[in-house]
């Protein structure tokens, strides 16, 4: 059995690649189960994990299966808050044939969905870009979504500002031009996309401060309880989903339900609709977009598939 490690994961898995990669992977579509969501018990003052399985196969292609550990709490310890493994079997024989790197999986994939989606939903010309949270995912967000719009702007926040600091100054020495967002409500209205990549439990963006034609891009929260809008970002704009999972598990989406501002059949599209061309995304530049995305088992086997089949075999 094949296995790489983050550094040989991550070399295999290029953005313009890898985004085409999942783009066709949700046009072909594939068998995806519900993930299977447990809470773990892990420390003092009732704080709680979340572990999460997650399978998908295609028939006569191949069946992936990631884990994934998530404990918030771990910024405390200078410890990243996610975890994961994935396994790579043949579907037709049930043959194990790699173990690939989870965390690189899970976060270039997501951000190359996020990009994904953008590139139906933003605005061609976008060219400011602020990038909400600079963990794993955040980090990434800027380089997947280049390769999808003449991204020639960033502005980085995050709570925690020395983070984000580091991240601009990464971004800068990678020859992008970035800045520290340091009132996060004068950057949203500036953005042309507001791309939020963070563990929240409470409203970051406002949707008060998106300006006509903005796209909204939420892909940090992926349980009822995890938020980074407030409900008004649902109000008078279009709003689009990964999956029809995160109608019924993402909190940004549940609480505007709650409170009457949207219904989930006011969503416009999937990604996989968006994908097969069953939906033309955005349509004029004045639309405000909104792309809630919690993730799929989907994304993963694509990125493992593109990354396994790019080393040689015997």
């Amino acid at each position: 059995m094949l296995i790489l490690d983050a550094t040989q994961t991550a070399s295999r898995l290029p953005f313009d690649k890898l985004i085409d990669a999942i783009a066709k992977m949700f046009s072909d579509g594939c068998t995806v189960p519900l993930r299977h969501n447990h809470s773990i018990e892990c420390g003092p003052d009732e704080e709680l994990g979340t572990l999460l399985l997650m399978p998908a196969w295609q028939r006569g292609g191949r069946i992936g299966i990631k884990t994934v550990s998530v404990f918030p709490a771990n910024r405390r310890r200078s410890l990243p808050g996610l975890h994961s493994t994935f396994v790579l079997l043949d579907a037709t024989t049930g043959v194990p044939l790699s173990m690939l790197d989870g965390d690189v999986i899970t976060s270039r994939r997501t951000a190359a969905a996020s990009a994904l989606a953008a590139r139906f939903l933003s605005r061609p010309d976008s060219e400011n870009l602020l990038v909400v949270g600079s963990g794993r995912v955040g980090s990434l967000v800027p380089d997947a979504y280049a390769a999808v719009r003449p991204i020639s702007k960033i502005a980085v926040w995050d709570i925690n500002a020395s983070a984000a600091r580091q991240m601009v100054e990464n971004l800068n020495e990678r020859g992008f031009s970035a800045e520290l967002a340091e009132d996060l409500e004068r950057a949203a209205r500036q953005a042309d996309i507001v791309s939020c990549a963070t563990l929240s439990t409470a409203p970051i963006v406002k949707g008060s401060w998106l300006r006509p034609g903005t796209h909204l891009d939420l892909i940090g929260g992926f349980t009822p309880t995890m938020r980074e809008s407030d409900d008004d970002c649902f109000v008078a704009t279009l709003v689009f989903v990964d999956t029809e999972e995160a109608l019924m598990k993402a909190g940004d989406l549940l609480s505007p339900m709650q409170s009457g501002v949207f219904d989930k059949a006011m969503t416009r599209a999937t990604l996989a609709q968006l994908c097969r061309g069953e939906h033309p995304g955005r349509r004029d530049r004045e639309e405000i977009t909104v792309f809630k995305a919690v993730g799929t088992a989907l994304e993963d086997l694509a990125a493992a598939s593109l990354a396994y089949d790019a080393v040689p075999h015997a």
